[in-house]
């Protein structure tokens, strides 16, 4: 599983910690302790679904583009686009075998259920929310 996720959840809990500012992709990276390219690859997404706003130039940056209250944890999951929970498999299964002609629609529907599951539960939390358990 890759870190796109926390990437922009990280991205967001710092704009929301920080209101009115505007964050430079250099400083949210120091935060994460990550390349800048990685942040800003993720920031474009973010963008790109109206979650952040950025400002170009010197004194530019990135805030939020609407009230911490209004973005969901699923907006944060659905604006990454993650692989699949279950992940894909790479090979076709063999057609004959009994097993291998039914596998994959058992497996597309149970992933289809986890991934129902995973934004229902992220649908129930707000970045605000999110921010509030920190200090």
């Amino acid at each position: 599983m890759n870190g796109q996720f926390q990437i922009a959840t990280h991205v967001l809990t710092l704009l929301c910690k920080q209101p009115g500012e505007l964050l430079s992709s250099d400083y949210v990276a120091g935060s994460m302790n990550v390349n800048p390219v990685l942040v800003r690859k993720e920031m474009r997404k973010l963008r790109a679904c109206g979650l952040i706003e950025s400002k170009e130039g010197k004194t530019g940056g990135y805030c939020l583009a609407l009230a911490p209250q209004k973005i969901t944890l699923a907006d944060v999951y659905k604006a990454v686009k993650l692989p699949p929970a279950l992940g894909q498999a790479k090979n076709k299964p063999n057609p004959a075998c009994p097993v291998g002609k039914q596998i994959g629609a058992h497996l597309d529907h149970l992933a289809d259920e986890v991934e129902a599951a995973i934004i229902k539960k992220l649908s129930t939390i707000t970045i605000f929310d999110f921010v509030n358990q920190f200090d």
